[in-house]
């Protein structure tokens, strides 16, 4: 059997799987993200990463576990000692926005042109190297004793092995200090962002990283001497868990926010989106994100009061297009492929007859324009999106998927297992092995387009025509009073 654990935002799960991809066991741990100031997010590491990992462990092991898979949330920033001891909470990717001023300092060093060459990828709060530069700047004797960096999945994989070691798709998203190009660190800017830093060794995610020790296999009642993986971010493991691994997958991700992974024939690059290393040799990925999508019907929950069931049942019965409603779902600001902080939610249209019902539906066609726009984008910077898979707590009940499928005129696949993230690290822990993992978790329904749904293109260029429509007004109320232009 083979065990894999995932290090989430507000959870960690674990999964025990049996060789021919059976799920035998599952475990789940809550935590909390600390919010110390605002645009700051962290978390601890030996009070979430290492207990939360210590729990599952405990509660999944068995005998016959014959291999070890970890990821987590990142890109991270955890400094540590060269022994691996943390010197301060862990940093959390692109939720976190301290570095602002370390982005604009890098961008204005480098130059953006150059650091889309090198790293693939525009330099925004999602980098790890400008949360390096910050901790240097405002954390001077943190960064005087910080040797090594470290991500959620990278932590434990030392913690089991004592091994130092970050795989390639999450060294390429520690931008500017990788080049997706040659799959290699930049030295020259690492030394200039991170001096005194040592980096650690890359392998692919899939690479067996070390084995357990002796003192780990007796913490966490694993069997000494069985291999461990250098892992991922969860994103991409969850990828890997459901089959998206050949050139034109997509993964859609329906969870707090939308997440969309490609998997590439070649580099491509993109100032609206993540260009990556892949979790496979050589390969390449473009990566795309939505700051909201469940939250936006978390919010909707939480404000009417109603359950998702009847939320649910009640946009349902609404028409398309809610009887009039648009909605921008920019109520976090947005990601890609706009990349604007600023950004505002925006609801158009309300009438009087309009009830929880319409802006629940409003809520769900909103993300389904969104994903239509990343898509699009994704086309003409160079993607295929010949395969689209759905996965995350959003795909059950079946409205949201189906307004998804109906607006992008295009079929979902939905697969067997959703899991998670920790799925995927037990499959990639399997065929380290030699473990034959071709027909774990197959396709098990598919989601179809109808044929009746034209009225979403004239809404979708309505949705296009909104935001640059209302933006000047939306940044001006962003800036707080008072309200001057």
């Amino acid at each position: 059997m083979f065990l894999g654990i995932d290090i989430g935002t507000s959870s960690s799960k674990g999964v025990l799987v049996a060789d021919d991809g059976t799920v035998v066991a599952t475990a789940v741990r809550e935590h909390r993200t600390a919010t110390p100031r605002p645009g700051w997010f962290e978390h601890d590491a030996q009070e979430i990463w290492l207990a939360d990992f210590a729990a599952l462990t405990r509660e999944l092991a068995a005998p016959g576990i014959a291999a070890v898979g970890v990821s987590g949330i990142g890109p991270c920033v955890l400094p540590a000692t060269a022994d691996a001891t943390p010197l301060r909470p862990a940093i959390l990717y692109g939720v976190d926005t301290r570095a602002t001023a370390e982005i604009a300092a890098q961008l204005d060093r480098y130059g953006p042109a150059a650091i889309m060459e090198r790293c693939g990828s525009p330099l925004t709060s999602q980098a790890a190297g400008p949360k390096l530069e910050w901790i240097r700047t405002h954390e001077p004797d943190v960064w005087a004793r910080t040797r090594r960096l470290f991500m959620a999945h990278s932590w434990l994989v030392h913690e089991l092995t004592g091994e130092y070691v970050l795989d390639h798709h999450s060294a390429s998203q520690c931008d500017p200090l990788y080049d997706t190009r040659a799959f290699d660190w930049i030295p020259e800017w690492a030394a200039e962002i991170a001096p005194g830093l040592e980096l650690p060794r890359l392998a692919w995610s899939g690479e067996i990283a070390g084995t357990v020790t002796a003192s780990a296999a007796s913490a966490y009642g694993l069997p000494e001497g069985i291999p461990v993986i250098a892992g991922t971010i969860d994103a991409w493991a969850e990828a890997e868990s459901v089959g998206v691994r050949e050139p034109g997958d997509v993964m859609l991700m329906y969870g707090t926010t939308m997440f969309i992974v490609e998997i590439l024939r070649s580099r491509v690059t993109s100032p609206s989106f993540w260009g990556t290393a892949g979790i496979t040799p050589g390969s390449h990925n473009l990566a795309a994100g939505m700051a909201t999508s469940g939250a936006v019907t978390g919010w909707l929950r939480d404000l009417t009061g109603a359950s998702y069931e009847t939320l649910t049942k009640e946009a349902a019965d609404v028409a398309r297009g809610a009887e009039g409603l648009l909605m921008l779902p920019y109520f976090a600001g947005e990601r890609t492929p706009i990349f604007d902080p600023d950004a505002r939610g925006t609801l158009v249209g309300l009438t009087l007859r309009h009830g929880r019902g319409h802006l629940y539906r409003a809520a769900l066609e909103a993300t389904a324009f969104g994903v239509r726009h990343n898509l699009e984008a994704m086309r003409e910077a160079g993607g295929e999106a010949r395969r689209l898979v759905a996965v995350g707590g959003g795909t059950a009940g079946g409205l949201w998927t189906r307004i998804v499928s109906d607006v992008l005129g295009r079929p979902q696949v939905l697969p067997a297992h959703t899991v998670g993230a920790a799925y995927g690290d037990a499959l990639l822990a399997a065929r380290a092995t030699g473990v034959a993992v071709e027909s774990w978790n197959p396709p098990a329904a598919q989601v179809e387009p109808s044929p009746d749904a034209d009225v979403y293109d004239d809404l979708y260029a309505l949705y296009r025509d909104l935001y640059p429509a209302t933006a000047g007004i939306a940044h001006t109320l962003a800036g707080g009073p008072p309200y001057r232009r």
